[in-house]
């Protein structure tokens, strides 16, 4: 089952025992027309003061980003919150696989808190652990499992993570994912990577960062039986993508590049390496999120720009840099729905009902998979010269 399969319970109402988790808010929402929201956030906040460390990532509404304490990408926010060790409660404004990667690295005193259950990842959703060792169980049969390095990147669930701690796997993250790949092929003989759940990134860091072509590379669908590949098509690949990826950078289209560009003369193209190989390929610049904002910041005024990523940030960077031009690199809204669900309404709850004493929504991994995938972290952080910036963004 996957995200689409779901049915959708608005703000977090209702139940669906079919789904992965449960989506139900044990209390009152606050309405989203209440004009007093805004001021029950602050105040709740000022009550809770140094016990509460709100984090928010950069595809967030701006009305949960003015709240934050840091905002940024989701390894560097999980990291952010082990850096604070004296906040009680850790409130992750951004989807579920992040609030995982923050209780991973925080202490069990600490309770992480994300303000709607639903809110989750398409893409993380894509490669389930059941699935994930059949695929593995199919790798066996077809005799080349021991050849194989299975990397996840930092999108997908803990028990994913930890699947790849008990291989002798890794993590990545956009910005780290050639010098992990790098890493992966140097394992063992003859080595083969299974790469997901993102197959678009997979893609472009082997074909343009390895110089892999693309015929080294399979596509994996958990959907069909085997994957839809047989195992001579596996024991030839070098990379085995699994057939994931973003509901949001997976829209972009080369077209759509070749419009902008006949529109604004001098645009420059800027997207994140989760899109398509096509898209990247008619791209000028390509790189994380961090990577696109500190590529927007350093633009001189006058420039112009569409970019590739989340609507919430381009908005948000179309308004700190009045003096560029900033598009969106496609002709429809499309922001993350999922990103998107927490909102206002949810903040306030889960604030308020900490001031009450009573914690919502905590995210808690168990231990035996807390174990794993932090081993699999630890691989990613101890690459030699891998700067702790690259290790953050994803």
């Amino acid at each position: 089952m996957t995200t689409v399969d779901l049915p959708l319970l608005p703000l977090g109402r209702g139940t669906d025992l079919n789904s992965e988790r449960g989506v139900e808010c044990p209390g009152d929402l606050p309405a989203a027309s209440d004009p007093d929201l805004v001021k029950r956030a602050i105040a709740a906040k000022e009550k809770l003061g140094e016990k509460v460390f709100v984090l928010g990532h950069h595809y967030q509404r701006d009305e949960v980003i003015e709240f934050a304490d840091v905002t940024g990408d989701s390894f560097k926010l999980a990291r952010d919150a082990a850096a604070r060790p004296d906040a009680e409660y850790i409130v992750f404004c951004g989807v579920h696989f992040m609030a995982e990667s923050a209780d991973i690295l925080t202490s069990p005193s600490q309770a992480v808190i994300l303000p709607d259950l639903a809110a989750g990842c398409s893409m993380a959703d894509m490669a389930r652990l059941g699935q994930v060792e059949k695929a593995w169980a199919a790798l066996e049969e077809a005799g080349v499992a021991e050849q194989v390095v299975p990397v996840t990147y930092m999108n997908s669930s803990a028990d994913i993570k930890a699947f790849c701690g008990r291989h002798d796997g890794v993590v990545c993250t956009s910005s780290n994912a050639q010098a992990v790949l790098e890493w992966a092929f140097e394992q063992k003989s003859d080595a083969k990577v299974l790469f997901f759940p993102d197959q678009h990134l997979g893609r472009n860091t082997a074909v343009l960062k390895l110089g892999m072509s693309l015929g080294d590379c399979v596509v994996w669908d958990p959907l069909k039986p085997g994957g839809g590949l047989s195992a001579e098509e596996l024991q030839a690949a070098k990379v085995i993508l699994w057939k994931g990826h973003c509901s949001v950078h997976g829209r972009f289209s080369p077209d759509t590049i070749d419009d902008l560009r006949a529109e604004i003369p001098g645009v420059q193209i800027l997207v994140h390496p989760e899109c398509q190989h096509e898209v990247v390929l008619k791209a000028d610049l390509v790189g994380s999120t961090e990577f696109i904002i500190s590529t927007i910041e350093a633009a001189p005024a006058g420039s112009a720009w569409a970019i590739g990523t989340e609507l919430n940030l381009v908005k948000r960077l179309a308004n700190a840099h009045p003096d560029k031009r900033i598009v969106f690199l496609d002709r429809t809204v499309c922001y993350c729905s999922t990103m998107n669900r927490i909102d206002l309404p949810h903040f306030v709850w889960a604030l308020e009902s900490l001031v009450e004493g009573q914690v919502v929504n905590r995210i808690e991994v168990d231990p035996d998979t807390e174990r794993y995938a932090k081993l699999a972290l630890q691989r990613m952080l101890d690459l030699p010269g891998l700067a702790p910036a690259a290790a953050a963004d994803d």
